[in-house]
């Protein structure tokens, strides 16, 4: 009896213990092998560069601090309703960019699927972004009436967050440029989980390009999924919302229109890093700048 008592004990002890921050499955991920790669140091730009591994997926980390995110965050898009561009042909289109990374998600033939409540038909908006709103460069190129605007905006106090929000009201912000893709990819706001558990698109492990704007001001991490197996957006979202306690997550294209694009800083040609084994032609992205 002596020795039961003294197992019942120490079974009562182990329950009592508490669980390690980044658990095998109580957090929903695992991280393992974080290595830092590259640090970009500049008077108005820093970033740090890393890999690691996520619930077993090769991953990379980037973490991104600009001085006057209006002037330095940057976009360049494909030519509306024409073509689609190389994310390294529309990189080359931003003046001393250091850090560039696809963007909206988009309307083409090959993905010609739009959202019920937008009007019109899907060739309507061959070769443009998805989102009720397309601001660029300070311009109105798309303003669809009584359509909720899902997605990122940049202005005069770095990026915002909205999710169904009316676009009248996110005009009056005098937003400088707009990124969207699904209504469904806003992920987290306000350190909250709003992504939809349930949305087949968010329990498929695929190739992620996924932003997050961190605490500290002007601060922004990007984590990028790259093909080796993919992640989940549940997946993705426990991480991020685990680790990084950020005030919003969106997620941006995904897939083989994935890019991470990044010049060292005594260089002038930028290079891309390896995340699938395509170089699918995309419609904008979203690039850093000192």
């Amino acid at each position: 009896m002596t020795h039961v008592k003294k197992w019942i004990a120490l079974l009562l002890l182990l329950l009592l213990l508490p669980l390690p921050a980044l658990g095998e499955g109580e957090q929903g991920y695992t991280l393992k092998n974080r290595e830092l790669l590259y640090t970009y140091d500049a008077e108005t730009l820093k970033y740090t560069l890393e890999s690691c591994k996520v619930n077993g997926t090769k991953c990379y980390l980037t973490t991104v601090w600009v001085q006057d995110p209006a002037r330095q965050i940057r976009k360049a898009i494909s030519p509306w309703h024409k073509a689609l561009s190389t994310a390294d042909d529309l990189a080359a289109k931003i003046p001393g960019a250091a850090l560039v990374i696809n963007g909206s998600g988009y309307v083409s033939p090959a993905y010609p699927e739009i959202p019920e409540n937008y009007p019109g038909e899907s060739a309507d908006y061959y070769y443009t972004p998805l989102g009720s709103l397309t601001v660029v460069d300070g311009e109105v190129l798309r303003n669809l009436e009584g359509v909720p605007y899902y997605g990122l905006t940049l202005e005069e106090d770095g990026l915002h967050l909205y999710a169904g929000e009316d676009n009248e009201e996110v005009l009056e912000r005098s937003p400088i440029q707009t990124w969207a893709f699904y209504e469904g990819c806003p992920m987290a706001m306000d350190g909250v989980d709003i992504l939809d558990h349930d949305w087949p698109f968010a329990n498929v492990r695929h190739i992620r390009t996924i932003i997050a704007k961190l605490q500290a001001e002007n601060t922004y991490l990007i984590l990028t999924a790259t093909s080796i197996h993919g992640l989940t957006l549940v997946e993705a979202n426990d991480f991020l919302l685990g680790e990084f306690h950020p005030e919003w997550i969106f997620d941006l294209d995904g897939g083989p229109s994935s890019a991470l694009i990044r010049r060292k800083k005594d260089k002038k040609k930028p290079v891309r890093l390896e995340i699938s084994y395509s170089t699918q032609k995309i419609v904008d992205v979203m690039g850093f700048t000192e």
